[in-house]
């Protein structure tokens, strides 16, 4: 039903506030106020005393037959002209004096028993002719009812009848109560009232509304008391009478216009709420169906409604009780509200003649209007879909006291109830959006402004400067006010209170002081927070009429004005907390507003102790709202550049023409200052977000086009310097001069212990200056991508060690942010020498980070304390990777090492200056926590390996080695070729061995073909905890530049012989020259024993002896030996040759001996137990070593992305739309390719997105090889291509399911195996090494290395602490062998889509292989959603969706509500995607990181594979030749 049907009819002709459809129509206004004939006895035509004393008979004796004394008796009369005589002396009765309080009683209790003639079963007491006509007796004896409302005659007019006194006034209450009671009851069960009847029913309690509520109100007097009662009855018994007898346009008429003469009664204003949404709960349940959200009313106010009222009829009621108080912006117009008979008959009588409006009671007005806008405001959140958490004060007044809006602070009162649309019900999603969805069926926003636009558009102008008009004279009056809108027109004359108040009140002086138009403003604030709430739903596509859009704009210029004393007032706070979606929702020309929303915003965010003026607002609420807002509007300042902003009001700007390039520092200026005094950590965390998408959008820009900056220089105004304060009370301390600043007095020396005493927040003391201290300024861009980047790592490092580290959540914001900016590229010529102290002091503030976590007591030490330690290791390793040359200080270097050390061991060898260094083999091993020591030693593999040396010129795809066993086994002499090698054959070829229980050792002991050396040659796979690598090692004895030339030569032969035999000297042989004797001997020449001496012994001369004879022996055998040879042989002695080279060596012996690996002690008994051979022909070794080369030692993730075309809902047609490139959009492509780089799956050696192909080189078959062409993504749905990206530590694809994308869900490689049980036990935290070695190690001291904490000895020894140390024997369930975390991106034509994504369909196409054997499709409800949502302006609105629950799925940088430039959402979406997969790895207490997964899975292998050799099987295993 389209809203706007009803105003056709409602605006015809509505030339006075009581026109309208109902202006053609005759009121009987004056009837009931002038009283009826009807009314009238006959008896008042005598003196007062004779009538009295037939009333008081007659009507005793008509009271004794009903029953309340004695049983009840048929009534004596039974002629209509005895009945008409009786109830002429009952009507006089009626008009008694309330003295005569009996004789009205028994009046009142003939006639209700009388009116029972209408019920279906009449009483016995009832006249027989009045049951013959019971309506026409019925409609006399309601007409004659009226008397007892009324003064009396004689009596002051102030119906209290003051000098009764209470106990009067409230016996005659008790009686109205009565005769309202039977009337109602008489409504609801008759069934014979005919129209007649029902008119004057209607008429009647019309009268006694007047009657009591049209003068104005007096404190307890019957109408206050009665107030209430006599509303309820009226508006109750006229929606019967809708029901059951719709009445006429001249009652409906007389309604509406007494209804205006009741306004100054808060209880009118209730009622009216009440039914009103009653009315609107039934009208949404057959406007919009079941599935709209449900109006949430109290039970007894959804029982208003009759039974059987038809649908129409509904409407038709809903319609006419919404207009029957004109317009409520009236409300604050005293001068109108009190142009009534009854006030001006006031002012007359009393005895200071004054103004109406002058009178006390109209100082609740104030009180009224806001709870008439708030009513409105109800029903515009009903027609959004926005179930409302409580209308309680806004349907009674058991909440709300006239008093307290008359105290003259009308605060209080004035905020009785919730806002309707603050005080929402919350509901979880991520990014901290608080706000519930928009039903999707929601009528469109020009429908809901029709109906209601008109007085919430006058309500939000109320005391503004800017005055509108519609068409006509140009004239302040009711009738211009309530026109439709058509144009607008705008005077910016100062007279807002001349023109809000028309009438009387023309000078300020007049008005009285409760009434001035600031009492107002809680009114005025809940209709600018209406309105915000409808131009905030409009959908992706709607159209809103501009007439609108320009007096919403108009009202939010005016609402948005800051008054002197910079306080947030309630329409600031209202604008703020409703309009979060204002610039993301693609609505024409509202940057107009920009600049006006960044002054509220300078008045909200910067501030600590923000000025409230409504006690209601919660203060964190209003900040998020504000910076959603400023989320929205990051990106503008460099999207638009140089397009100007347009003024609008009708005032010219004293700064010129603005451009957007222009708000960029105001906006990094909030943003930064915000930061600085956050103390609600989700609020910190979307700042966080806002300030690296902030420096990330910059360096870009600058990057792709140089920037156009707005000019400025040293010393210009601090508003456009990025690193200055927006505050004036501040911005004193912006910018030191002295670049030693940035120290404050050697502040970066300070110990963690004294940085945890300055101020929680951060923003006093030391730590709340830094954010003004910082670098020279000296030549720097200060809007450059680079002052930004230093500035965001400055201050985000001081409040992480400052305020931060307590909280989890805000720890990891701020870990992300920093290795966000870690990975930033910043061109080099916007870098100065800074860049590389001011990234060596982000790496020192995160060892200092870890220090002081790492310290805390015991107590402290908890899940959460420790992921964050494990957090800022994985973010120091990204800033060494991105930081290469942060290594080559000697001092970073050693900060760094130390940390290492600290996170391994749990201390460091330099603890304090001064203290002696305790040596590595001298502590004890007791890391903070397993998962510590683990981060620590991924650091210190990262520093040694890639540090400087990632990416490997191969690219970042693979971190190993991709040659295995059968690769390398091609490549050697002694393969005869072919195409079939198994693995099973490669492995035989190889010696296993496993040192450290912790790396295999994969040894062939023969060279390459590539070398032809015959040098001791071995080639060794080292598989370790961190991956695989290839190494062939030579045993050489030169240098390879020097042994080119062959020194193996061949044999020369026999030296020819020479006849000159030459001259034979007789020479005496001497070991050392002759001058050797004439030098003194000393004792170290006696050192060595001589010959001589030593036969002295007479053992050892015995031996000596022996010795002699056996060579003299030997040498008489060998004599003979070559004589006889001589005999036997013709020819001469055999010449004697060399020996040949040797070609084959036992190099896998030599290799373990030069490394170490083999003791020379052995044969004492000292057994090295480093070292264990491994059996390779046992069954499933192959298959192991298979599963161990598939694990990754880096985490793997896998995003799926999705374009979702606007209105589709089914799996099947999302995933066709990117089939083709006519489907999507170009943005759509280009994002794609900004989120990682192409790779061919089967060339690939890293992650591809399903686990059948990771991790290996394979060939594809022609069809596979083909990729397609024209294609909107499809290509890279993981058959052929996938989009990677990889770092040091982590890999992630971007897959784009198709149709036929799905893979087998069975994992090629069985992972179960990596979590069978170990030796019968149940699975460790950390597995426990079982070597038998252990046993026979000495009692020696060795060194303690860091894998020794997976033994018993160490764990058990430290046992369980404080520190969140399990003991090694807590058995745990079985671990996944990868995290499985579902990230879904979804690229969105229209934003509502995104609440009906068939995701449990589209899920069964991401599978990625480690959903385990089972092939279980995760829930939904498990997954995380990126929505994408395209603006028209070209930025893209993000929507974050999650498992609701979890303690740490708030993953920064992108955040919910967040508009995002195209040149930065690659890596935004990127970014959010690793950080929300790692959190989710962090919070569980069963993930196992890759390197730990692998050493395990080493250990596996020893336990089942393992030799039982003793040393001397070993030792000849290793002499014995090698497998061929």
């Amino acid at each position: 039903m389209n809203l706007g049907v009803f105003n056709r009819v409602n605006y015809n002709a509505k030339e006075s506030e009581s026109g309208g459809m109902y202006s053609e129509w005759a009121s009987l206004t004056s009837l009931i106020q002038n009283g009826n004939e009807e009314s009238q006895s006959v008896l008042g035509k005598f003196p007062m005393g004779s009538g009295k004393e037939v009333a008081m008979a007659v009507v005793k004796q008509l009271a004794a037959n009903l029953g309340f004394a004695q049983a009840a008796e048929p009534s004596p009369l039974t002629t209509d002209r005895e009945v008409q005589w009786c109830m002429e002396v009952i009507c006089f009765g009626m008009s008694l004096p309330l003295n005569e309080h009996d004789t009205i009683r028994d009046c009142v209790h003939v006639y209700c028993e009388w009116l029972s003639a209408l019920h279906p079963v009449p009483k016995v007491s009832v006249p027989r002719p009045v049951c013959e006509d019971p309506n026409l007796y019925a409609r006399k004896m309601i007409c004659h009812f009226h008397n007892l409302f009324v003064p009396r005659k004689g009596e002051v007019w102030s119906f209290p009848y003051l000098d009764l006194g209470a106990d009067t006034i409230n016996r005659q209450a008790v009686l109205c109560h009565r005769v309202l009671r039977t009337l109602q009851h008489l409504a609801q069960v008759s069934t014979s009232l005919t129209r007649e009847t029902w008119e004057a029913l209607l008429l009647f309690l019309l009268a006694i509304n007047d009657t009591l509520l049209a003068p104005p109100t007096i404190k307890d007097d019957v109408g206050d008391q009665l107030c209430e009662r006599v509303l309820s009855v009226l508006f109750e018994v006229w929606l019967l009478a809708c029901a059951r007898c719709f009445p006429s346009p001249p009652l409906w008429k007389t309604f509406r216009e007494t209804c205006m003469n009741w306004r100054h009664r808060i209880a009118l204003i209730e009622q009216w709420n009440r039914v009103n949404l009653a009315l609107t709960a039934r009208l949404l349940e057959f406007m919009y169906g079941p599935s709209f959200p449900e109006l949430k009313i109290p039970e007894e106010d959804a029982q208003l409604i009759p039974v059987g009222m038809s649908n129409d009829c509904i409407a038709q009621s809903w319609f006419r009780f919404l207009h029957c108080l004109g317009n409520p912006a009236n409300l604050c117009r005293p001068a109108v509200v009190s142009q009534t008979q009854k006030f001006l008959q006031f002012a007359i009588t009393s005895e200071n003649v004054i103004d109406p409006c002058q009178h006390p009671c109209l100082a609740a007005l104030p009180l009224i209007f806001l709870k008439a806008i708030k009513g409105i405001a109800g029903q515009v959140d009903a027609f959004l879909g926005i179930p409302k958490a409580s209308l309680i004060g806004l349907t009674s007044s058991r909440t709300t006291s006239v008093s307290a809006a008359s105290s003259g602070n009308p605060s209080s009162a004035l905020n009785s109830g919730p806002s309707s649309a603050s005080s929402l019900s919350s509901m979880v999603s991520l990014g901290g959006d608080s706000r519930p969805p928009l039903a999707p069926a929601r009528p469109k926003c020009n429908s809901i402004l029709h109906m209601f636009g008109e007085w919430l558009f006058e309500a939000a102008h109320i005391g503004s400067e800017v005055v509108y008009y519609g068409k006509g004279p140009v004239q302040r009056n009711e009738a211009s006010v309530n026109k439709r809108p058509s144009s607008l027109q705008l005077d910016s004359r100062k007279a807002s209170l001349s023109l809000s108040q028309p009438g009387s009140l023309t000078d300020e002086a007049d008005i009285p002081p409760a009434l001035t138009i600031d009492k107002y403003e809680a009114g005025r604030a809940e209709a600018l927070g209406a309105l915000c709430c409808i131009f905030c739903a409009k959908k992706t596509g709607e159209e809103i009429l501009p007439v609108y859009l320009a007096r919403f704009y108009l009202a939010l210029q005016q609402g948005l004005h800051i008054n002197e004393n910079r306080e947030c007032s309630e329409t600031l706070a209202s604008i703020l907390l409703n309009s979060a979606d204002l610039f993301r929702l693609d609505l024409d020309g509202v940057q107009v507003l920009l600049p006006h929303f960044i002054d509220a915003l300078e008045i909200v965010l910067p501030e600590k102790e923000l000025k409230l003026k409504s006690p209601s607002v919660l203060k964190t609420e209003l900040r998020r709202a504000s910076i959603h807002l400023l989320l929205s509007m990051l990106v503008l300042p460099l999207h638009f550049q140089n397009l100007t902003i347009k003024e609008f009001g009708g005032g010219s700007s004293e700064r010129g023409p603005l451009t957007f390039a222009q708000l960029k520092p105001r906006l990094m200026n909030l943003l930064i200052n915000a930061l600085q005094v956050e103390s609600d950590p989700q609020n910190a965390q979307m700042l966080l977000g806002g300030l690296l998408l902030s420096v990330q959008d910059s360096a870009i820009a600058e990057e792709v086009e140089p920037v156009t900056q707005p000019d400025t220089c040293l010393g210009s105004d601090s508003t456009s310097n990025i690193l200055s304060s927006a505050s004036d009370t501040i911005s004193s301390l912006s910018l030191p001069s002295d670049y030693r600043s940035v120290s404050l007095g050697g502040m970066d020396d300070v110990s963690p212990e004294t940085q945890d005493q300055s101020d929680g927040t951060a923003s006093a003391g030391a730590f709340g200056n830094m954010m003004f201290i910082d670098f020279p300024m000296i030549g720097l861009n200060k809007n450059s991508a680079h002052a930004l980047f230093v500035r965001a790592t400055y201050l985000v490092c001081h409040r992480l060690i400052s305020s931060w580290k307590t909280d989890l959540n805000v720890s990891l914001a701020a870990l992300e942010l920093l290795a966000g900016l870690a990975r930033i590229h910043i061109r080099e010529t916007a870098r100065r020498l800074t860049d590389a102290l001011e990234c060596k002091r982000a790496v020192k503030w995160l060892c200092d980070y870890i220090v002081y976590q790492c310290s805390r007591p015991p107590p402290a030490h908890s899940k959460d304390l420790h992921s964050t330690i494990v957090a800022a290791f994985q973010c120091a390793a990204v800033w060494l990777v991105a930081h290469p040359y942060l290594l080559e200080d000697k001092e970073c270097l050693t900060t760094v090492l130390e940390v290492v050390e600290l996170g391994i061991s749990g201390s460091k060898s330099q603890r304090k200056p001064g203290e002696p260094i305790r040596m590595k083999d001298e502590k004890e091993l007791k890391p903070a926590s397993m998962r510590v020591r683990d981060a620590a030693e991924a650091l210190l593999t990262i520093i040694l390996e890639q540090v400087g040396y990632f990416p490997s010129p191969c690219g970042a795809e693979s971190l190993w080695s991709l040659l295995d066993e059968v690769a390398l086994l091609r490549h050697c002499n002694s393969w005869p070729g072919g195409d079939h090698l198994s693995r099973e054959m490669a492995v035989d070829r190889f010696r296993y061995f496993v040192v450290e229980n912790s790396t295999v050792l994969a040894l062939l002991e023969e060279p390459l073909g590539n070398d032809q050396d015959p040098q001791p040659t071995v080639t060794v796979l080292i598989r370790g905890p961190f991956g695989r690598h290839a190494w062939t090692m030579q045993l050489r004895h030169l240098p390879r530049h020097k042994s080119g030339t062959k020194y193996h030569a061949p044999n020369p032969g026999r030296p020819v012989p020479m006849a000159d035999v030459g001259v034979s000297h007789d020479v005496k042989h001497r070991y050392f020259p002759e001058n050797v004797d004439r030098i003194p001997q000393c004792k170290v020449d006696r050192s060595i024993p001589s010959m001589e001496s030593l036969l002295m012994d007479p053992n050892v001369a015995a031996e000596h002896a022996h010795l002699s004879q056996l060579v003299e022996q030997q040498t008489a055998l060998e004599t003979a030996a070559g004589q006889q040879r001589c005999k036997e042989t013709d020819g001469p002695f055999p010449e004697c040759t060399p020996p040949p080279a040797c070609h084959e060596f036992q190099t896998a012996r030599l290799f373990l001996s030069h490394f170490g690996f083999l003791s020379l002690d052995a044969a004492s008994g000292n057994v090295g137990s480093r070292l264990t051979a491994l059996n390779t022909s046992l069954d499933g070794f192959c298959h192991d070593l298979e599963v161990l080369d598939n694990m990754s030692s880096r985490t793997c993730d896998t995003v799926h992305v999705f374009y979702v075309r606007a209105g589709q809902k089914t799996a099947e047609e999302i995933l066709s739309n990117v089939q083709s490139e006519s489907t999507v959009s170009p943005h759509f492509l280009e994002f794609l390719q900004s989120l990682g780089w192409s790779v061919n799956v089967f060339q690939h050696p890293g992650w591809t997105g399903h686990i059948s192909t990771s991790w290996k080189v394979t060939q594809p078959t022609s069809e596979q090889a083909r990729a397609p062409s024209n294609h909107g993504g499809s290509a890279y749905n993981g058959d052929s291509q996938v989009l990677y990206w990889a770092d040091a530590s982590s890999e992630i694809a971007f897959v784009v399911p198709t149709q036929c994308s799905e893979h087998d869900v069975s994992p090629q490689f069985d992972s179960s195996s990596e979590s069978t049980n170990v030796s019968g036990q149940g699975w460790f935290e950390r597995s426990i090494s079982e070597s038998t070695g252990n046993v026979g190690r000495s009692t020696e001291k060795t060194r303690t290395l860091s894998l020794d904490l997976d033994k018993p000895s160490a764990l058990s020894s430290a046992g369980t602490n404080g520190s969140g140390r399990r003991h090694a024997g807590a058995v745990r369930h079985s671990p996944p062998p990868h995290s499985n975390t579902k990230v879904l991106v979804f690229w969105t034509e229209s934003f509502e889509d995104q609440l009906q994504f068939p995701l449990a369909d589209l899920l069964r196409a991401t599978t990625t292989g480690l959903e385990g054997g089972s092939g279980r499709v995760p829930d939904e409800r498990d997954c995380f959603l990126i929505c994408l949502h395209a603006l028209a302006s070209g930025l893209l609105r993000v929507k974050l969706q999650g498992p609701a629950g979890g303690r740490t799925s708030l993953a920064t940088p992108l955040v919910d509500g967040m508009v995002v430039s195209r040149r930065a959402l690659g890596s935004m979406v990127r970014q959010t995607a690793l950080n929300m997969c790692r959190r989710r790895r962090l919070d569980n207490d069963s993930y196992q990181p890759p390197h730990l997964r692998r050493r395990i899975k080493v250990q596996e292998l020893v336990q089942k594979y393992r030799c039982q050799l003793s040393y001397p099987e070993l030792l000849t295993y290793l002499f014995s030749d090698p497998p061929t």
